[in-house]
């Protein structure tokens, strides 16, 4: 089949869709990314085919503009923003994505949840469609909190009234996004919501492994847990200053390729870091700020580079001091490594409270994170055994899990049905 990929043009979005799509093309599957220019060249240099939207108002830079933007915010400032910033692009598929996929004859569609306007294009061309959750699953289900509230797990009926709450505020905050494409379901005839197990949705899969989530009470059959769908291949890492590591416990710190205009966060962990016996190296998450002259204004003479061979580091790092993106907290398991997490926004909040619930990790929230605090947690994670014991189990599980074989069985799978069926009707 001729499949086409939706997604969020960040890397956190972009680099497991892109392994997934690879996996696929393996297959014999013809693969196009449908996206704004700014992710062409990811794209291409994982050897899939590019198919360009909204090239106008979108030209080349305008997405590291707006990555720039939000790696100044955090909290709820952030989370705004990242509406305001899927709403602009889901303008662009709503508009571009119809004919694109049509004079590309595009067979099918592999969707990310976070891209919903991606179905009514489908539904409108009667293509079948799977959703892909390259971040947290944002499913709603009574017994678990808002991923994007850093709320602990609590069973019973006062949870389940404080999620309700917490899903009802999230629901308005969503509505920049939920009304466009409510508005534009209505005017072709579309029913207002994509049937999820129903019309030309088949699946949805997620990069979490099972044991990443809370109890559900509510799951549908056409979900899929996974696993991780990291890219192994390393990075060049040539320029990483190798000859500085010195043989002390490695702690890796990143806030992932959004969040790291947080300088302050960065500073207070090398505060805290500052008199252990550890080796602190910070990766920035971008290339357009001096890391030697920021480096400067940190404690302890930590190593600090614009971009770091991150799981070549993991594999030698005692700790992982992480916003709790979910690509770097499923690659920190992967490595077997315990982590301290700094939830700044978007689903990180939820990732933190899974990580803590399977006790490999501390949480320390940014809004009561103290340089003492953050120095307790490290410690707590770097003395306590149970950290790493309980990290080694989980490294096990994904080790016996090939999550993007799995998610490709479950997208051909379904695709595949559905095409007989088409066929035989």
């Amino acid at each position: 089949m001729h499949l086409g990929l939706i997604c969020p043009e960040l890397s956190g979005h972009l680099n497991p869709m892109t392994t997934l799509g690879q996996t696929l093309q393996q297959r014999g599957h013809r693969v196009s990314v449908l996206a704004r220019l700014d992710a062409e060249g990811k794209v291409r240099a994982r050897g899939l085919e590019f198919i360009p939207l909204g090239k106008n108002e979108f030209p080349r830079g305008s997405i590291p503009e707006q990555t720039r933007r939000l790696g100044e915010l955090q909290a709820f400032q952030a989370l705004k923003y990242t509406v305001n910033v899927l709403k602009m692009g889901t303008e662009v598929v709503l508009r571009d994505g119809l004919e694109a996929a049509r004079n590309h004859q595009i067979e099918g569609l592999v969707i990310d949840q976070l891209v919903p306007a991606g179905s009514a294009v489908a539904e409108r061309l009667q293509l079948p469609y799977v959703y892909a959750c390259n971040a947290l699953a944002m499913n709603i289900d009574p017994a678990c909190p808002p991923a994007m509230l850093p709320w602990k797990y609590q069973p019973g009926l006062a949870g389940q009234l404080r999620n309700a709450l917490g899903n009802e505020m999230l629901r308005w905050v969503a509505k920049p996004v939920s009304g466009l494409i409510t508005r534009y379901r209505a005017s072709h005839g579309l029913p207002p919501r994509a049937g999820l197990g129903e019309g030309t949705l088949l699946a949805e899969v997620t990069q979490q492994p099972e044991f990443f989530d809370f109890p559900r009470t509510r799951r549908p059959n056409y979900f899929h847990y996974t696993g991780p769908w990291h890219h192994l291949s390393q990075p060049n890492s040539d320029g990483f200053p190798w000859d500085q590591i010195d043989g002390r416990p490695l702690i890796y710190a990143s806030l992932g390729t959004l969040q790291n205009r947080v300088l302050d966060l960065f500073e207070k962990i090398s505060q805290a870091v500052d008199g252990m016996n550890a080796q602190l190296v910070i990766a920035l998450g971008n290339a357009d700020q001096n890391a030697p002259e920021i480096a400067s204004r940190f404690a302890g003479n930590p190593i600090v580079v614009s971009y770091a061979p991150q799981l070549k580091l993991l594999q030698r790092a005692a700790l992982t001091i992480t916003h709790a993106g979910l690509n770097t907290s499923l690659e920190s398991l992967t490595q077997g490594v315990p982590m301290v997490a700094i939830p700044i926004t978007n689903d990180q909040p939820g990732v933190a409270r899974r990580l803590e619930w399977l006790g490999v990790a501390q949480v320390v929230l940014p809004a009561k994170l103290t340089v003492n605090r953050l120095r307790s947690a490290i410690q707590s994670c770097l003395s306590q055994p149970s950290f790493r014991q309980k990290t080694a189990a989980l490294q096990a599980e994904i080790a016996a899990i090939d999550g993007c074989a799995v998610a490709a069985d479950i997208i051909e799978q379904a695709m595949f049905t559905r095409k007989r069926v088409t066929s035989r009707n």
